[in-house]
């Protein structure tokens, strides 16, 4: 999948060109690139401008937190789009991480991180820059600096089984290595013998102010963004576990600790740390009957927890002292609260469904109805009392899906129930309780399944939404498979097919 075919890139595109949008023709005709599109009334005015600006502009070491302005027009046009018809049937290709920049769409190949130029219809072979790390991609973060970099973990061989035990950090804009670290889970805390079982606890990635900060199980590193060096490692003195850490704004550590009696089950713990010195801020002690933790927010903190269920069952809110301030119960599938465990790829903050800001948590509501005549709503819940303070429907046949926030509102995906009705990108204001649209836009049935937040990767960057496949399988029969779709406004694709390519400049 990674090599070029026989036939040239080239021939591959031409032949490409006949499945495509015909995006280029379609925009200087000054017609819809994606669909016919249907306009249709919800909450508040669709009109005006953004009331409210961003925050001071953000530090170069910061993690990168945009906020959306709506665009001049809300038609959606393709911008980027990336694909392959040499899978084999049952082949199959890990693809850990999504990432966009306002230049750059990359995304990882088992081994191999690969950086497209935005408006492209590519396919492997297509890419601006790749970086082929020594083994596989075994860990990410969807978080990058406000420079455009985050950190890939990686296998330091190609052999099967070798462990997960290096760090880069990486520049999406060039895609330059700017430098990588060996981490060495020596015997550390969480062992009661000899064997070192810190080994065993797959190892996680997050990003936070200036700092790469690492887990492995028996402890965890942290890493200066520029140079790379080791700040500082925590390693475990009380018999817990660093199962995963949660950046952004602050740095919260999961442990997992086990009492005096080895029979007895671990409990968990959730460490605030100091993310430039290692210590210790405060240590939040969860009930002893919960069996999983997720950190949805370093601050405000949000944990996502499992009471006795499977899958998520309450949220928990704590104030900047570490004190819990309220719960909010999902109430056995009333709301869904969606955090993604995968054994390859572990991360403790991916939870898609979840988003935090302007003092609440926002939850989608289960399904309402059947297949076809379906709905939901988002709401909003008080981080410091639980209560519900918004709620946001979704209208007749459509859904709802949170995706992140952009200042004090929160960006959704509205999907249509029957495809005929376009998708739409829409900010939602929780002060004002006004729906705003910010892109309305079509995807081919091919593009489908690239919706669902726990199956791909989706993001808002820049103006833009993408969706990206984490797994790519080869078909039974030979076509184009779909991996990465990212959509634009339509007078903003205009200007980029005016822009001189690279090789015209």
């Amino acid at each position: 999948m990674y090599t070029q075919s026989a036939v040239s890139a080239d021939d591959r595109r031409r032949k490409r060109r006949r499945k495509t949008f015909g995006v280029i023709a379609a925009v200087l005709a000054g017609v819809l690139a994606l669909g016919s599109v249907v306009v249709w009334a919800m909450n508040g005015s669709s009109s005006g401008k953004d009331e409210r600006n961003a925050a001071d502009a953000p530090d170069r070491l910061d993690v990168r937190e945009t906020v959306e302005k709506r665009p001049a027009s809300a038609t959606g046009a393709l911008a980027f789009r990336f694909s392959a018809d040499d899978l084999a049937p049952g082949e199959e290709h890990d693809m850990p991480g999504l990432w966009a920049t306002d230049k750059i769409v990359a995304k990882g190949i088992n081994r191999t991180l690969l950086g497209f130029e935005m408006g492209a219809d590519a396919a492997a072979g297509d890419e601006t820059w790749s970086i082929r790390f020594d083994g596989p991609i075994c860990g990410t973060t969807a978080r990058m600096s406000v420079e455009h970099r985050t950190a890939i973990l990686f296998a330091g061989t190609a052999e099967r089984g070798a462990p997960c035990d290096r760090v880069a950090f990486v520049d999406l804009d060039d895609g330059k290595t700017l430098w990588s670290k060996k981490f060495s889970p020596e015997k550390s805390g969480g062992t009661s013998g000899t064997e070192d079982t810190s080994t065993l606890q797959p190892p996680t990635v997050t990003l936070t102010h200036g700092t790469v900060v690492v887990t492995w199980g028996g402890g965890t590193d942290a890493y200066a963004m520029d140079g790379g060096k080791r700040l500082w490692r925590n390693e475990s003195t009380d018999k817990c576990l660093h199962m995963g850490a949660g950046g952004g704004k602050g740095l919260l550590i999961r442990l997992a600790c086990q009492g005096s009696d080895p029979a007895a089950p671990a409990t968990s713990r959730v460490r605030k740390v100091d993310a430039r010195t290692g210590h210790t801020v405060w240590t939040y002690s969860v009930a002893k009957n919960v069996s999983d933790i997720h950190l949805v927010s370093s601050d405000p903190a949000v944990l996502a927890v499992s009471a006795g269920d499977v899958g998520i069952t309450d949220l928990l809110s704590l104030d900047e002292h570490g004190k819990y301030l309220a719960t909010i119960r999902v109430q056995k599938g009333k709301y869904v609260a969606e955090c993604v465990d995968e054994a390859d790829y572990v991360s403790v903050e991916d939870c898609p469904s979840i988003v935090v800001g302007d003092g609440q948590v926002f939850l989608r509501s289960a399904e309402q109805g059947d297949l076809v005549n379906n709905a939901n709503w988002i709401v909003g819940f008080d981080l410091k009392t639980g209560k519900t303070v918004k709620k946001f429907d979704s209208g007749r046949d459509a859904l709802l899906y949170p995706l992140r926030m952009s200042g004090d509102r929160l960006l959704a995906l509205r999907e249509s129930s029957d495809h005929i009705s376009p998708m739409a990108l829409m900010s939602l204001d929780p002060a004002t309780g006004r729906v705003t649209p910010y892109l309305y836009f079509d995807l081919p049935s091919e593009a489908w399944t690239l919706t669902s937040q726990t199956m791909n990767d989706v993001r808002v960057e820049d103006g833009r939404v993408f969706f990206g496949s984490r797994l790519a399988t080869g078909p039974k029969e030979k076509t184009w498979q779909w991996l990465v779709v990212g959509v634009e406004s339509v007078t903003r694709r205009a200007e980029s097919l005016k822009m001189p390519k690279k090789q015209d400049r």
